[in-house]
């Protein structure tokens, strides 16, 4: 195994528990509820703590990857959110501990994927980081996935507390394995100085002005589109469970099931669209659809789905909707990693990576507050879930239509002056260190 695809599985591990971390409180939600006597809207709060300093951080920690090695930041980032996971163990922790706790999480993740991000790139050329991008991003539905089963377990057996601690291990061990294997990329850009000759040969372009990448029309529908997928996946993670057990009718066990389901389906939608994106690239083949009008056709179809499953009162409907259409949105956070990354020179990337982070995230700040208080305020638990599908659903098809129409990463690059990527296989990378 090269050390390019040894330091992917890493990251794929990394990103898992990442996610696993995000889907424990929605997993754990209905007991923590009882526990601390909270409504629906007072526990969003508690979800939305965690995007807190999400963003801000996202967007300050890609900064210092210019500085600092990526290598070193994503050790730093594990041990913070593996910590912070902890005091939750404590039995006197209250709800003012699980807010605090989750502010810090949020913090330590916030920066997580456009770090890797930036960290996988540093190991493969332009043309071949679509599909290591889209391995990162199963993490997040593997998390989903695996996290949904483990920790109903040990929710069922050992009570919600242990649920965090759980994870907290999982990340102290990742962070052990990273301490002995991980390192930087030989086509990761120099913090200071000269560029290598590996970064010479990604790009002859040192920078461009930021706010023509970031006020592109590119950038701002990627943006927008991965706004949109995430406040998607972060509707399911924190307020699935409690739909599917006080609308549906499902106990906890068959409801963490199907949002396990529905993760590995997101995964799998991922996985797919990467190896299609890769085969093309290798072999040179001419896109019918530039990747942006095909992602954006694809959460459009995501966001008519959403619509449907949120009105409908059959379970025969439903099942497959979640387990199939609705998991196309997740298409377009890899889209958007990769265009903003093409439009990026190597020595900005981290930053506009952790700008469209920032600007995401802010899905998973405003999605379980507005629902939760959607869903208070509603005469009915049902409806007020209908109502946040829909509103969900039309997200998804306005930034599907924009990205269809407008997002065109090779356009804005060659508008930017930033060269074609070079054709050929990945590089040879050394196997000492």
């Amino acid at each position: 195994m090269s050390r390019a695809w040894r330091t992917t599985w890493l990251l794929l591990a990394f990103m898992l528990v990442n996610f696993a971390d995000k889907a424990v409180l929605g997993l754990a939600g209905p007991e923590i509820r009882a526990d601390f006597g909270i409504t629906r809207q007072e526990f969003g709060t508690a979800q939305s703590a965690f995007f807190a300093l999400f963003s801000l951080a996202a967007l300050g920690v890609s900064a210092l990857t210019r500085r600092v090695r990526t290598a070193t930041l994503l050790l730093v980032l594990a041990l913070l959110w593996s910590v912070a996971q902890l005091p939750m163990l404590w039995g006197a922790a209250g709800f003012g501990t699980l807010l605090a706790t989750r502010v810090l999480l949020g913090a330590a993740e916030g920066p997580a994927s456009p770090v890797a991000m930036h960290h996988v790139h540093g190991w493969f050329p332009q043309r071949e980081r679509a599909l290591p991008t889209a391995v990162l991003l199963v993490g997040a539905a593997a998390g989903v996935a695996v996290a949904s089963p483990v920790l109903t377990w040990v929710i069922t057996h050992w009570g919600w507390r242990w649920s965090f601690g759980v994870v907290g291990l999982a990340g102290l061990l990742w962070a052990v394995c990273w301490l002995l294997w991980g390192a930087d990329g030989p086509l990761a850009p120099p913090l200071t100085g000269k560029p290598s000759e590996a970064a010479e040969h990604t790009s002859t372009t040192d920078t461009v002005p930021l706010r023509a990448i970031l006020l592109s029309g590119t950038f701002l529908t990627a943006a927008f589109g991965s706004f949109a997928a995430y406040w998607s996946m972060s509707t399911m993670l924190t307020w699935a469970p409690d739909y599917l057990e006080s609308v549906v009718g499902w106990n906890l066990h068959q409801a963490g099931t199907m949002v396990g389901l529905g993760a590995l389906a997101n995964g799998a939608v991922i996985l797919g669209h990467g190896l299609i994106a890769q085969r093309s690239a290798r072999k040179g083949t001419r896109r019918r659809l530039p990747p942006g009008a095909g992602a954006g056709l694809l959460v459009t179809v995501a966001g008519c789905a959403t619509a449907v499953y949120g009105t409908t009162d059959s379970l025969a409907v439903k099942v497959p909707l979640m387990l199939g259409p609705m998991a196309l949105a997740m298409v377009m956070l890899t889209v958007a990693s990769t265009a903003c990354a093409r439009i990026a020179p190597p020595a900005q990337r981290g930053v506009v990576l952790g700008t469209l982070t920032f600007v995401y995230a802010l899905g998973g700040i405003l999605s379980p507050l507005v629902l939760g208080g959607m869903v208070d305020r509603a005469r009915t638990v049902s409806a007020g879930y209908e109502e946040g599908w829909l509103l969900t659903a039309g997200l998804l098809v306005t930034a599907g239509v924009l990205a269809a129409l407008i997002c065109r990463p090779e356009t804005t690059a060659r508008r930017l002056g930033l060269p074609e990527p070079a054709a050929g296989a990945v590089p040879q990378v050394p196997v000492a260190r």
